[in-house]
C-alpha cells in the first residue's frame, strides 16, 4: 500500500498509538504543542483495511487532488502554517494546533462514531433504523445530494487562491489558510462517500469535482456563487460570513440524513464549519471598527484617503453577498426539497427540536411573491417550502451578526447603522427572480432598479478602490490600514505570534 496523507477515523476503530507514534520532541516552535509528523503517519480506517477496491480508488484518486491542490490552491509560497488539525473525531484528538507545510496537511475523512440504535427522523421512513448502505430507489438523488455538496468545497478554495498575494497580516493569512485546507478536507469527505458508496458512477464524479473550476466557462462549478470571483479580502470576509454560513444550513440539513454515513460526516465537517464563519464575522467586525476609527478621527464618512473603506461601500458588498448566498437555498418553492425531505434524504435544521410530526403531510406556511406586479403573501404546502425554511434560519443567524457590527458602530457615538437587504433584492433564483425589488423591498421596474444598482451594489469603481488598499502586511503583529487587529490571537496565542513561516 502506497503511503499517502489521507486519514479515515471514527467509532473507536482507530489505533490511537499509531497516531502518536509520529509525535516529536517538544518542538522549538515559541512554546506550542509537539509537533506531528504527518509522513509517518499510516491511515487508521473506517473499514478500509477490508476494503482494497475502496483503498486503491482513494488512492489513485489522491495525486488527482494533490495536483488539483498545486494548480488551484493557495498561490503564495510558504514554509509552513500554524494549523488546526483533526487527528480523530473526539475532543482528545479535535483540534490539534501546530506548523504544517501545508501540502502535508493532513487531509482525512472523519466520521463521528455510529450510534446503532439511531433511527430515522422524519419524512415515510420516520422511525427506521438509518440506512448503513444507499436505498436503491433513492441512489441518483442522494449522489447528486453529495455531489453538490461536494462541488462547493474546492470552488471555494479555487476563489480564494490568491488572496495570500494580499493578506493584511500574517494573523488573516493564517486564518485564511485554514479555511482552504479544511475545505479541502471536506472535499475528501465528499469523495470518500462518492467511492465507498456508488461504485463506477461514484469515482466518475469524484473526478469531475475536480475538472469543474470555479467561473470557467465550459466547466464552471454547479452554483452559482461559486463562481463569483472573490476579488479581494473585504469579499473574502462575506463570503466566510454569509456563503460558509449558508454551508452551515446545508450540512445541518444532511446531518439529519436517513443515509448513516452522509450524517455522520456532516455533523464532523460542522465543526470546522463554525471556524469559517468566525473568520467571516470577526473580519467584518474589525472593518467596521478600524472604519468607524477613521471616520471619528477625520470626521468624515469618505475616508478613502486615510487608508480605509467606506462604510458605504461595506454595505454594498454586504448587499451583493447576502444575496447571492441567498440563491444557494435555491427556490421557495421546490417540489425536489419536499422529495428529499419525505424520502428521508435531507431534513430540516435541528430537525429533533421541531415541535410537530416530522411528517408534514397537511402542514402549510405562508410565503411571499410577485403577483402582477405586487408582492403578495400566500399560503403553500409546507413540503414545498422547505427551501424557504431553512433559508429563513439563515437570515436569523445573519442578524445576529449584523447586531455586533452595529454595536461597534453605537459604540464609536455614530446613528448609521448596517442593514440587511429585503429578501427578494438582486435574486437570480426563485420566486423573486423576474421582479425588481430594493434593498427596502419596494417592487420597481427594471430600469429604475438599474439606474441605480451602483448605489446598492459594488461598481467597478469600488471594486478597484478597495483592491487599491489590498497591500500585504507580512510582518508580526502589523496590520493593513483599513482593518483592526483581533482582540486576541489563536488558540491562546498573542496576536503578533508568527502564524505563518516563510522560507
Amino acid at each position: 500500500m502506497m503511503m499517502s496523507r489521507f486519514f479515515v477515523g471514527a467509532e473507536g476503530d482507530a489505533d490511537m498509538s499509531q497516531m502518536t507514534d509520529g509525535l516529536a520532541p517538544e518542538s522549538s516552535n515559541g512554546g506550542g504543542p509537539n509537533v506531528i509528523d504527518y509522513s509517518q503517519l499510516i491511515p487508521n480506517n473506517v473499514n478500509l483495511a477490508d476494503d482494497r477496491r475502496l483503498q486503491r480508488a482513494l488512492e489513485s484518486w489522491q495525486p488527482k487532488f494533490l495536483d488539483w491542490w498545486k494548480g488551484f490552491g493557495p498561490s503564495l509560497e510558504n514554509e509552513d502554517v500554524y494549523l488546526r488539525t483533526a487527528v480523530a473525531v473526539d475532543r482528545e484528538g479535535w483540534p490539534h494546533f501546530d506548523y504544517v507545510p501545508m501540502e502535508q496537511y493532513r487531509w482525512g475523512i472523519f466520521l463521528t462514531e455510529r450510534d446503532p440504535a439511531r433511527t430515522i427522523g422524519f419524512g415515510s421512513h420516520k422511525g427506521e433504523p438509518a440506512w448503513q448502505s444507499v436505498p436503491g430507489e433513492y441512489r441518483s438523488d442522494l449522489q447528486r445530494l453529495i455531489v453538490v455538496q461536494g462541488d462547493t468545497e474546492p470552488a471555494s478554495v479555487e476563489q480564494q487562491r490568491h488572496l495570500g498575494m494580499t493578506a493584511p497580516s500574517l494573523y488573516d493569512l493564517r486564518n485564511l489558510f485554514q479555511v482552504n485546507v479544511e475545505e479541502g478536507r471536506h472535499l475528501w469527505a465528499m469523495v470518500y462517500l462518492l467511492h465507498a458508496y456508488f461504485g463506477r458512477d461514484g469515482r466518475e464524479e469524484a473526478d469531475d469535482l475536480l475538472r469543474r473550476n470555479s467561473g470557467d466557462y465550459d466547466s464552471p462549478r454547479i452554483l452559482g456563487a461559486f463562481n463569483e470571483a472573490t476579488t479581494d479580502w473585504l469579499s473574502f470576509f462575506m463570503f466566510t460570513n454569509f456563503t460558509d454560513r449558508d454551508g452551515k444550513y446545508q450540512l445541518g440539513t444532511l446531518k439529519e440524513s436517513g443515509f448513516d454515513p452522509l450524517a455522520r460526516t456532516c455533523e464532523f465537517m460542522l465543526k470546522e464549519e463554525a471556524h469559517h464563519m468566525f473568520v467571516g464575522t470577526t473580519g467584518i467586525q474589525r472593518i467596521v471598527e478600524r472604519t468607524a476609527q477613521l471616520m471619528k478621527e477625520h470626521d468624515t464618512a469618505d475616508i478613502w484617503q486615510y487608508g480605509g473603506i467606506p462604510l458605504s461601500v461595506v454595505q454594498k458588498y454586504l448587499n451583493f453577498q447576502f444575496s447571492v448566498s441567498m440563491d444557494l437555498f435555491g427556490s421557495e418553492q421546490s417540489t425536489n426539497a419536499g422529495n428529499y425531505f419525505t424520502s428521508g434524504l435531507k431534513g430540516r435544521w435541528q430537525e429533533g427540536r421541531r415541535n410537530d410530526d416530522h411528517v408534514l403531510a397537511d402542514a402549510t406556511r405562508e410565503i411571499t411573491t410577485v403577483h402582477d406586479g405586487q408582492l403578495v403573501t400566500k399560503t403553500v404546502p409546507m413540503l414545498t417550502a422547505l427551501n424557504a425554511d431553512l433559508r429563513d434560519e439563515f437570515v436569523s443567524d445573519c442578524e445576529l451578526g449584523l447586531r455586533r457590527w452595529n454595536r461597534v458602530l453605537e459604540e464609536a457615538g455614530f446613528d448609521v447603522r448596517l442593514q440587511l437587504p429585503h429578501e427578494g433584492f438582486n435574486r437570480q433564483v426563485g420566486v423573486y427572480a423576474d421582479g425588481y425589488i430594493t434593498p427596502k423591498g419596494e417592487l420597481t421596474d427594471e430600469t429604475t432598479w438599474r439606474s441605480a444598482t451602483s448605489d446598492w451594489l459594488p461598481s467597478s469603481e469600488d471594486r478597484a478602490r478597495v483592491g487599491e488598499l489590498m497591500t500585504p502586511v507580512y510582518e508580526r503583529g502589523r496590520f493593513a490600514s483599513w482593518i483592526a487587529p483581533p482582540k486576541t490571537g489563536i488558540n491562546s496565542q498573542p496576536v503578533e505570534f508568527d502564524y505563518v513561516r516563510f522560507a
